[in-house]
C-alpha cells in the first residue's frame, strides 16, 4: 500500500481543504503547500498561524520542530520504515516577527484568516493567505503572506504585503519574513555562510554576504538552504541564536545598516522574497549546485536567463591607462582587442568632463563618441562606458541647480558617501536623480549607440568605508522619512532605474558594482534580477597569481550566484601568461584589461581561437547560465590543483571544464563530470583542438572519468564534453 505523508494524511482526517479550488473559506484551519518534492502546512488554529509540517514528499522525518499538544490526529500517524514519524519538541515556529510601533509582532500574535486565493508567479504556483490583525497591538494592520513552490524543486518561496488599515502612520521594523523552529539539537548545527561556502559552529547572524546561507544537521545528514532575496546590505539572516529559530529577513535596528518601513494610511508596502530548500542525504553543496542554482536560474527572473546573447569575451581600458585616453588610443585598442576575439568593449573613466554632467571631454573625443562607438561595432563588438551612479562634482551643473537630490549626513549637509571626498558629493536615488540619470544614460544609448554601461561608485554606503555613520541618507525632504527607511529605498529606486533602462534598451547590458553595491566584492539575487553583472574585484596581479585569485572569487560566489553575473578584474591581456588568466576566467564572465596593442599576431590569433572556441561553447550548451563544482577539487589553492565545470543540466547536451595544476607536486589527476545524462554517450574534446580525449556514457564520467596530466606547476586545461549523436 502506498504510504500516506503526513501532510496528505491530515487533510484527509480532518481539514477540509480543497488545493484544486479558486478560493478558500476563510474557516479552514490548515493550509498545504506543496508539489512533489516538498510539503509545507499551515495551521490557523486560535488565531495563530504558524508552520506545523516542514518536510520533503520521500522523507519522512520534519524539518520543523512543534509543541507538545499537537493534534490528537498527529500522534495516531505512522510513518516510515520504523512505524513512527519522528517529532522534534518545541515551540512551533513564529512564522514571521517585526516589530509594529515597537511592539514584537509574530503569527502567534492573533490573526483573523479572511481569504485564501491560489496565485501563480511565473512557473510556480501556491497560496497567498489575508490575515487581519484581531487583538489591539495589530488592528490596524493586514498582512498578505504569499508561499509558492515551483515544479520539481523542494523549494518553497515567501513574501509579505503590509497594509496599514488605521488612520494613523505606523512603523515597521526589525523585519523576519520567515521563522521557522529547527527540528535537531543546534549541538549538530553547522552553517555554511558567506555564499554558502565557509563553515561556521553555533549561533549565526548573516549579513550582506549571504544570499544563501546552509543549515546543516549533521546527525541527520540533512538540512535547510536559507534564501534571502533582499538588496545589498540589508541582509539578514540568522541560525539558531536561541537554539532552535532559523529567521531570514531584513536588518534590524541593532545592526549598522537598520531597515525600517512607515506607512500612511492605506498604504501597502510589500517585503522581499525569501526562499527555503530542503536536502537530505546529500553534501549541503549538491543542493546549491543542483536544484538552487535551477530555482535561481529559472524562477527568480535573473537578468542573464532573460538576454537573448551573454556575452563570452569582454574588454575594459581601465588598466594601464586609468583616465589618459583619447579618441586615437580608442581605435588602436579596438583594432587589437577585435583580433583577440572580444565582444564588449568599455571605455572606463576618463571619456567625460569631471562628474555628475556627463558631459563628453571634447579635447579627448573632438568628434564626440559615435566615431569612436561606430568604429568599435565595425569591429565586430559592443561598445560601453563606466558611469558613476550616483557621484557628481560639487562645481558640477546639476549639483549647482538641484543640491536637494543629494544625500544628506545627519548634520544636515550633502557628503560624499563613497570616500568622502571634499570635491564630490553621492546623490539620493530617490529623488529627481533617478530620472535624470535615466535619461543620460538613454541619451548615450539613443545618440551614441551604447550597449555596455557599468555603474559605479558608492549609493547606501561604501566598500571602503569604516564610519558605518557615513551610510544611508539622512535627509527629511525626500521620499523616504528618515535614513533607516532610505537604505532599501535607494536599492529599489536603483532597480527601478535599471529595469525603466532595459524597457527602453533591452539589449543594454548593466553591469552595477561591487562599489555601487556597497561592500568588498557584494553580489546577490536581488541585482542578478535587474542587472546582468557585477564588477566584483580589481585584481592586477599577474599569473599565476592573479589568476589564482581570479579563482578563488569564482569559487566563493558561485553556483550560488549565476557565474556569468561575475565580472572579475584586472587579468591584462599583455601579461606573459594571460592565456592561463583568460582560462581561469572562463569559470565567470572572462573580462581582460592590458593593452592587447603589445600582443604579437601570433597571441592575439591564440586569443581569438580561445574565445571562439568558448563563445561556440554559448551556442552550444548555453555554458553561461550554468557552472557547479567539479568533483574531487575544492577551493583554489595554491600548491593544489582546482577546477570547475559548466555542464547544461537541463539539456544534458554537455558543456565546458576547467582544470588548472596550481603549484601542485602531482602532474596527473582523474577528472570526473557529473550531471550527465548517465546512459547517454558523451565525448570529451580537448579546447580549441577538438582533439577527442575519451568516450564514455554519463555514469561513467560521474564514477570513472578520464585521466589529465599537465606537466608543468602552473598549467591548466580546458575540455567539451558533449552528447555523441
Amino acid at each position: 500500500m502506498k504510504r500516506l505523508s503526513v501532510i496528505s494524511l491530515l487533510l484527509f482526517v480532518f481539514l477540509h481543504v480543497d488545493t484544486d479550488a479558486q478560493s478558500q473559506s476563510k474557516d479552514d484551519q490548515y493550509l498545504k503547500i506543496s508539489n512533489d518534492k516538498i510539503e509545507r502546512l499551515i495551521s490557523f488554529e486560535n488565531g495563530k498561524i504558524t508552520s506545523l509540517v516542514l518536510q520533503l514528499t520521500d522523507y519522512p522525518l520534519n524539518f520543523v520542530s512543534i509543541e507538545k499538544e499537537e493534534p490528537k490526529e498527529y500522534k495516531q500517524l505512522s510513518i516510515g520504515g520504523n512505524g513512527e514519524f519522528r517529532i522534534w519538541r518545541g515551540p512551533n515556529p513564529e512564522e514571521f516577527s517585526f516589530q509594529l510601533d515597537g511592539k514584537i509582532i509574530t503569527g502567534k500574535t492573533g490573526w483573523e484568516v479572511t481569504e485564501i486565493k491560489p496565485v501563480t508567479e511565473g512557473q510556480g504556483n501556491g497560496y497567498c493567505v489575508y490575515l487581519k490583525g484581531s487583538q489591539e497591538i495589530n488592528r490596524n494592520l493586514q498582512l498578505q503572506v504569499t508561499y509558492i513552490t515551483y515544479p520539481n524543486l523542494p523549494v518553497i518561496r515567501k513574501k509579505i504585503v503590509f497594509l496599514n488599515s488605521g488612520g494613523s502612520e505606523i512603523c515597521l521594523d526589525n523585519i523576519d519574513i520567515e521563522c521557522l523552529s529547527v527540528a535537531w539539537g543546534n549541538t549538530h548545527n553547522v552553517v555554511y555562510q558567506n555564499y554558502g561556502r565557509f563553515k561556521h559552529i553555533g549561533p549565526y547572524v548573516g549579513d550582506w554576504d549571504d544570499p544563501a546561507v546552509i543549515v546543516h544537521d549533521q546527525s541527520m545528514n540533512r538540512g535547510m538552504v536559507l534564501g534571502n532575496e533582499a538588496p545589498g546590505i540589508t541582509k539578514r539572516t540568522s541560525s539558531c541564536l536561541d537554539g532552535r529559530n532559523l529567521t531570514i529577513g531584513l536588518t534590524h535596528l541593532n545592526q549598522d545598516y537598520p531597515v525600517r518601513v512607515w506607512l500612511s494610511p492605506g498604504e501597502k508596502w510589500e517585503s522581499p522574497w525569501t526562499f527555503v530548500a530542503l536536502y537530505k542525504d546529500d553534501n549541503p553543496r549538491e543542493v546549491i549546485d543542483g536544484p538552487v542554482s535551477g530555482f535561481v536560474r529559472k524562477h527568480i527572473g535573473i537578468r542573464l536567463a532573460q538576454i537573448q546573447q551573454r556575452p563570452t569575451f569582454a574588454y575594459n581600458t581601465w588598466q594601464p591607462f586609468r583616465r589618459n585616453i583619447n579618441d586615437k588610443l580608442i581605435v588602436e585598442l579596438a583594432d587589437a582587442a577585435s583580433a583577440c576575439g572580444v565582444q564588449e568593449f568599455i571605455i572606463d573613466d576618463g571619456w567625460q568632463v569631471g562628474f555628475g554632467d556627463w558631459e563628453i571631454d571634447y579635447k579627448k573625443f573632438p568628434n564626440g563618441l559615435k566615431p569612436v562607438f561606430d568604429y568599435i561595432k565595425s569591429k565586430g563588438m559592443k561598445p560601453g562606458l563606466w558611469l558613476s551612479l550616483g557621484a557628481a562634482s560639487v562645481t558640477s551643473k546639476v549639483y549647482q541647480e538641484h543640491p536637494e537630490w543629494f544625500v544628506e549626513y545627519k548634520d544636515g549637509k550633502t557628503i560624499d558617501l563613497h570616500s568622502r571626498n571634499k570635491d564630490r558629493r553621492t546623490a539620493c536615488l530617490t529623488t529627481g536623480w533617478k530620472d535624470y540619470m535615466k535619461e543620460k544614460i538613454l541619451r548615450l544609448v539613443r545618440e551614441h549607440g551604447l550597449e555596455y554601461v557599468k555603474l559605479d561608485f558608492a549609493i547606501a554606503t561604501s566598500a571602503y568605508m569604516f564610519d558605518r555613520s557615513v551610510s544611508g541618507c539622512y535627509a527629511k525632504n525626500h521620499p523616504h522619512k528618515d535614513r533607516e527607511e532610505s537604505f532599501l529605498e535607494i536599492y529599489r529606486a536603483v532597480w527601478k532605474l535599471f529595469d525603466e533602462l532595459h524597457a527602453e534598451a533591452p539589449n543594454l547590458f548593466i553591469d552595477c558594482t561591487f562599489e555601487t553595491m556597497g561592500a568588498l566584492q557584494m553580489i546577490d539575487y536581488d541585482m542578478c534580477k535587474h542587472a546582468e553583472g557585477n564588477w566584483l574585484s580589481n585584481f592586477e596581479e599577474p599569473a599565476p597569481t592573479g589568476s589564482l585569485r581570479v579563482r578563488q572569487m569564482s569559487w566563493w560566489r558561485s553556483p550560488v550566484i549565476p557565474a556569468t553575473a561575475l565580472v572579475i578584474g584586472n587579468q591584462s591581456l599583455d601579461d606573459e601568461n594571460a592565456v592561463y588568466s583568460f582560462k581561469s576566467l572562463t569559470g565567470s564572465l572572462p573580462i581582460m584589461l592590458g593593452d592587447p596593442r603589445k600582443l604579437s599576431q601570433e597571441k592575439q590569433k591564440e586569443f581569438r581561437n580561445m574565445a571562439d572556441w568558448l563563445s561556440s561553447m554559448e551556442k552550444k550548451h548555453q555554458v553561461m547560465l550554468y557552472r557547479q563544482d567539479l568533483q574531487g577539487f575544492g577551493e583554489p589553492t595554491d600548491g593544489q590543483w582546482d577546477g570547475f565545470q559548466r555542464i547544461n543540466t537541463d539539456t544534458k547536451s554537455g558543456g565546458i571544464v576547467g582544470v588548472f595544476r596550481q603549484n601542485a607536486m602531482e602532474t596527473e589527476r582523474t577528472i570526473t563530470v557529473k550531471m550527465l545524462d548517465p546512459k547517454q554517450v558523451y565525448e570529451v574534446k580537448e579546447a580549441v583542438s577538438n582533439r577527442i580525449i575519451a568516450t564514455m556514457n554519463g555514469k561513467e564520467l560521474q564514477t570513472k572519468g578520464f585521466k589529465l596530466t599537465l606537466n608543468t606547476k602552473y598549467d591548466s586545461a580546458l575540455f567539451e564534453v558533449s552528447a555523441k549523436n
